[in-house]
């Protein structure tokens, strides 16, 4: 074995090991036959962090099976039970004439060759012996190579990295796969890709900039990316490096090579080769390259040590599994999140311990409004972290806090950590400009994280999009139009910017852009239940209750026939909502009951527990919240929004305004922030402010409840959507009238009149505020 490169051969044949297994083996080798308890190991090993005892087990299994051991014939390592381990074969130095050279081992302790006099026949052992200032340990002769009894001879080779700068950007194209064996097909780019994702000084090239790229040179976005239109991508990308990876047969083994060339000057950077035994050791072998590109990249040793998970524990030991998990994100990238879950599912039915093929449907489940399956996906993902890389752990942590348990200030503290470990990741930035940041109210921090999601994937919609959004939070409609633009600009899939370009003609008032957007949504058929949606919200928000609940049962009905019974249920509670606050208790009730039979996650529970209480179903509205304050005791919109805003109604409506005010307490450090159903269904955000100010208003303190409506009216884009902010004005109206200030009162009044010109004359909150208005004097 090299303890240097962290190589084990078996006659000049390297024998596949992980790297948690060779520091295991190397560290049973420097003390060959002694006993090394188990406790000895896991801190030699696992130095930085708390490991069960399962992960020694593993690296045992490893070895003895690299090495041949077999439960009649322990030839190598030896179980002592109650004690721990023993290498049983003789260890020696080989050394070869000519050079002296100081023996500095890459594992987590410096390692040196004790120069002991030892008796003829004796074993010379690696000991840790720490290197002191000014103090050189020279091996009695040339490059040191430990042979485990196994006849091999491997000679150190130095090579000086080749750095390639700070902001290196990798084009990794697709293996060239002369096997016949189409179970290799992306399947080794996508091991490849997965294993230089750890490294914090690389970034590859987004599927979406080559697809840019492909089409600019005339070629099928979906096109397989070798050879010269590899090379050429690479150019047009700006890439500093391609890596060009090829498998063959020979005999009944496997061998792969990988090379990387610099995209500018066509130089070679790499070569790494590898034969294996069996296309199950293709993993291992992917693991090995990808480790030997990071280190000739110029990665210090430290990096490749602390982020240089082998793939098999990374992603799966299972090709088939794998090809299907790259199918999906190949199918994602092309056709977007819903058709690619059936690809996740089939990973999962093949390796049901694949964590990132959980986290992946949680995703994929979670961005197409299932947010119950996301859940419980990204929790499973979550138990079986440790079976991941850790830039892995920190998506599935970060995502499994902001969505599983709805923990936002965790989450927030996960993205931190991730956006520092991974400088060149968007993905934590996008996390917290989408929905982390605006649920905990940082509308500001959210926005620069739009840019920062921007600058780092800017050839990616998200970046645009969430910019685009939280600068309307921020009311900064200028910022809102430029990220559009930008995106415009940049040639960005108009799908994905469909809805903040809706969404900012709607809060500009503009009914001819509205109209072009649901008429592009019309002719793309996964819009369609979204734009129903969007034109039912907008009609609501005029009055016009008839026809908004007509398009929300067109909306329901074309989501339920696309199998999404959650984004259906949603639909059913925001009609619910729309009811209960414009007075129609019957209609609210059916409405919250038929939301709760199709779906009852938090989002569903939350909007139907408001629209009952609102309609006089208190007992109900109560079990909902109880419901809530049980299954969900970490989240951050449970705790500050939906539980005090459901009691506080409840106090409200059943006569006790003081106990609505009292409840509402709890909403203070978070009540002007974006929970999650105003994320999903654009819903509840201001709730809080909204029946604070009706308590008050209730409680006859005009001064109080008219600043509690002021404050909506000056966020008036937190609300966009939801055709409570109309509402707000005859709020407000009240409020000046209990003030006795007639003339604001009438203000507000025309204001609230003119936005519901056409208005469904019948309705009953229409109909009080113009008795309330005929009134004044």
């Amino acid at each position: 074995m090299d303890p240097d490169r962290q190589v084990l051969l078996r006659e000049n044949v390297p024998v596949p090991v992980t790297p948690k297994a060779f520091e295991t083996l190397l560290a049973l080798v420097r003390r060959s036959r002694d006993v090394v308890s188990k406790e000895e190991l896991l801190k030699e090993v696992w130095p930085d962090s708390f490991v069960e005892e399962s992960n020694l087990s593993q690296s045992i299994f490893l070895l003895r099976k690299a090495l041949g051991d077999t439960p009649e014939n322990r030839q190598y390592i030896v179980t002592l039970p109650g004690r721990g381990y023993r290498f049983a074969a003789q260890v020696r130095t080989v050394t070869e004439q000519g050079e002296a050279l100081v023996a500095q081992a890459r594992t987590r302790t410096q390692i040196v060759l004790e120069e002991n006099e030892a008796a003829p026949g004796e074993v010379r052992k690696l000991l840790p012996i720490p290197l002191k200032p000014g103090r050189k340990f020279l091996l009695p002769a040339g490059a040191v190579v430990l042979l485990l009894a196994l006849g091999a001879f491997f000679l150190l080779r130095t090579r000086r990295p080749r750095n390639l700068g700070e902001k290196a950007s990798i084009l990794v194209a697709n293996f060239i796969n002369t096997t016949g064996d189409p179970v290799f097909d992306d399947t080794l780019r996508q091991g490849l890709k997965v294993q230089l994702e750890q490294s914090p000084s690389l970034s590859l090239v987004s599927e979406d900039r080559i697809r840019q790229a492909l089409s600019l040179m005339g070629q099928s976005p979906d096109g397989r990316l070798t050879g010269q239109i590899a090379r050429e991508v690479c150019e047009r990308t700006g890439s500093s490096a391609v890596l060009e990876g090829s498998i063959k047969p020979l005999g009944s083994h496997y061998v792969l090579d990988l090379r990387s060339v610099d995209c500018r000057t066509g130089e070679k950077i790499d070569d790494e080769q590898a034969q294996v035994a069996s296309k199950e050791d293709t993993l291992d072998a992917v693991t090995r390259m990808a480790r030997g590109f990071r280190a000739r990249a110029g990665e210090s040793a430290a990096a490749l040590v602390k982020h240089d998970t082998p793939l098999a524990e990374a992603t799966t030991p299972s090709l088939e599994a794998l090809k299907a998990y790259s199918l999906g994100w190949k199918v994602e990238a092309w056709q977007g999140g819903e058709p690619a879950i059936p690809f996740f599912q089939r990973a999962l039915e093949i390796d049901p311990s694949f964590a990132m093929a959980y986290a992946s449907l949680g995703l994929m489940y979670g961005a197409s409004g299932s947010s119950k399956l996301g859940t419980e996906n990204i929790a499973r993902a979550y138990e079986l972290r440790d079976r991941a890389s850790e830039k892995e752990r920190f998506f599935i942590t970060a995502y499994y806090f902001g969505r599983a348990t709805g923990n936002q200030e965790k989450a927030q503290q996960v993205c931190n950590e991730w956006a520092r470990t991974y400088p060149r990741e968007s993905l934590p930035h996008s996390f917290l400009a989408g929905f982390v940041d605006l649920v905990l109210a940082n509308y500001q921090g959210a926005a620069e994280e739009g840019r920062k999601t921007i600058e780092l994937a800017p050839d990616e919609a998200t970046g645009y999009a969430l910019l685009a959004d939280d600068s309307m939070y921020l009311n900064d409609f200028q910022g809102a139009e430029n990220a559009v633009h930008m995106a415009e600009e940049r040639g960005i899939d108009r799908v994905g910017m469909a809805r903040p370009r809706f969404e900012l003609a709607y809060a500009k008032g503009d009914a001819a852009a509205m109209r072009r957007e649901v008429e592009f949504a019309q002719v793309h058929p996964e819009m369609q239940d979204w734009v129903l949606d969007r034109q039912a919200f907008a009609e609501a928000s005029e009055g016009r209750l008839k026809n908004a609940i007509t398009l929300s049962r067109h909306a329901v009905a074309l989501a339920l026939h696309g199998g999404k019974r959650e984004q259906a249920a949603l639909f059913e509670t925001r009609a619910a909502l729309w009811e209960a606050f414009f007075g129609n208790s019957q209609e609210a009730r059916r409405n919250a009951t038929a939301a709760l039979a199709l779906a009852a996650n938090r989002e569903v529970e939350y909007g139907a527990a408001v629209a009952l209480a609102l309609a006089g179903d208190a007992t109900q509205a109560e079990k909902l919240a109880n419901d809530l304050e049980k299954n969900f005791p970490e989240d951050t919109s449970v705790r500050f929004n939906y539980l005090p805003v459901i009691r506080a109604v409840t106090a409200l409506i059943g006569g006790a305004p003081a106990k609505a005010i009292d409840e509402l307490q709890a909403s203070a450090p978070y009540e002007m922030g974006s929970p999650r159903s105003s994320q999903a269904d654009s819903f509840g955000s201001l709730y809080p402010v909204y029946f604070r100010g009706e308590a008050l208003l209730a409680a006859h303190k005009g001064g109080a409840a008219a600043n509690e409506f002021q404050k909506i009216l000056s966020h008036r884009n937190i609300m966009i959507g939801d055709p409570v902010f109309v509402l707000t004005h005859v709020g407000l109206a009240r409020a000046y009238a209990l003030s006795g200030e007639s003339s604001k009162a009438r203000a507000q009044y025309e204001e609230f009149f003119a936005v519901w010109k056409n208005a469904d004359p019948d309705c009953p909150v229409l109909k009080r505020a113009k008795a309330e208005f005929g009134n004044l004097r």
